[in-house]
């Protein structure tokens, strides 16, 4: 399988880079001080079709491969991860409508959430459910036309600002993980509020949120799919964006590996510039050795991912379980890399690394998360061994 960028596709990248460097690389450490939603980068977003990549053409998408999306988001992250997670979170709320949504739920809600008119958020996590995602305790019962929805969810990014929430819920108790259903829930459905809005160490700017149902009223209609293929359809989606997660965390260290280069150069120690020394050459090429490795590993599962749409191979058990194998690698071997190359990267500027002047500073805050969404890293290789002992 090839992954090597079409022309298109670096050209796309260039537009994007350059978009990067000259709006958004000057607004990112505002952006992390203030701590608020960059409402101007999410216009900047939207204007330049960059909410909807691959959202398919029919609903007001670009139609793009998958692979094209995580490129935009590596470049974004390069700058700023805050910047870089607006459309990355816009996919991972929307995916689920996008696997398992009907045609007119598509119709409603996609070309909306495409243009970045609305913004979407995935409702899975729980206070007592984190990895242990089929023991959530929150349900939902049918009530005539409308579904009754009681339960709180936590560390939901986006949900502040967010429109549309894709929702996972137990309707049967008495299957456990095979009772868990999926919903479209708006945020003027009554009974929905938004709780504890968490302080975090970095992406300080894309808020974790509290998302509380309180008799919460979901018309049956929104109910995705059938009942009882809630986690299926989280997994589903987890695996697709999960090599989504390695890019962004790609694009934070190879800013980090960007700057740390010109620093070197310019940087003079002992009447050199400390770029001719071998102590930092050394640190310089072991972490783009690391971020050119990890950088294939995200390329070929995003490809993987195209391909398996291509030949509609998804009803293939044994092709699915090695695009979410590759998916797992993918984003804990990129967010392990940035982990660690940033690090060392804040290592070469010295004391100013530690400084919030440098963006070293802010890179290694923003990156720890990368670590730690969509299933920790310790998660992902669960799931890589039980794809290798199968």
């Amino acid at each position: 399988m090839s992954y090597n960028l079409t022309e298109e596709q670096k050209m796309f990248r260039d537009m994007v880079r350059r978009l990067t460097r000259e709006k958004i690389a000057p607004r990112a450490a505002a952006i992390d001080h203030d701590g608020i939603f960059p409402e101007d980068i999410h216009k900047l977003l939207c204007e330049n079709n960059l909410m909807g990549t691959s959202f398919p053409e029919e609903y007001g998408g670009t139609g793009a491969e998958f692979m094209t999306f995580c490129i935009e988001c590596e470049e974004l992250a390069t700058a700023c991860l805050n910047s870089a997670m607006i459309p990355a979170i816009q996919e991972l709320g929307s995916t689920p409508i996008i696997l398992a949504g009907s045609h007119e739920q598509k119709q409603k809600y996609l070309p909306r959430l495409a243009s970045g008119e609305w913004l979407a958020s995935f409702c899975l996590t729980e206070p007592g459910a984190g990895s242990d995602v089929a023991s959530m305790r929150s349900r939902a019962v049918l009530n005539d036309d409308v579904y009754i929805l009681n339960g709180t969810k936590c560390f939901i990014t986006e949900a502040d600002k967010a429109e549309v929430f894709t929702v996972f819920a137990k309707t049967d108790q008495e299957k456990g993980a095979r009772g868990i259903s999926a919903f479209i829930v708006e945020k003027n459905h009554p009974g929905f509020k938004i709780g504890k809005i968490e302080e975090k160490m970095g992406t300080k700017a894309i808020a974790a949120c509290e998302v509380i149902f309180d008799d919460c009223r979901v018309p049956k209609e929104n109910l995705l799919g059938q009942e009882g293929q809630g986690l299926k359809l989280a997994f589903q989606t987890l695996d697709r964006t999960r090599p989504l997660v390695g890019a962004c965390a790609l694009g934070v260290v190879q800013g980090s590996l960007d700057y740390a280069i010109k620093y070197a150069k310019n940087r003079v120690q002992f009447g050199n510039p400390i770029a001719t020394y071998q102590a930092i050459q050394f640190k310089l090429a072991n972490v783009a050795i690391e971020v050119e490795a990890a950088r294939q590993l995200v390329y070929h599962a995003a490809a993987q991912i195209d391909e398996m749409d291509h030949i509609n191979g998804w009803g293939d058990k044994k092709l699915r379980l090695e695009t979410s194998k590759l998916g797992a690698m993918a984003k804990c071997f990129a967010t392990d890399v940035a982990m660690r190359g940033t690090i060392e990267m804040a290592q070469v500027l010295g004391g100013y690394g530690y400084m919030k002047e440098y963006p070293l500073e802010r890179n290694i805050r923003d990156v720890r998360l990368m670590q730690i969404v969509e299933g920790t890293n310790e998660i992902q290789r669960m799931v890589v061994a039980e794809a290798l002992l199968a």
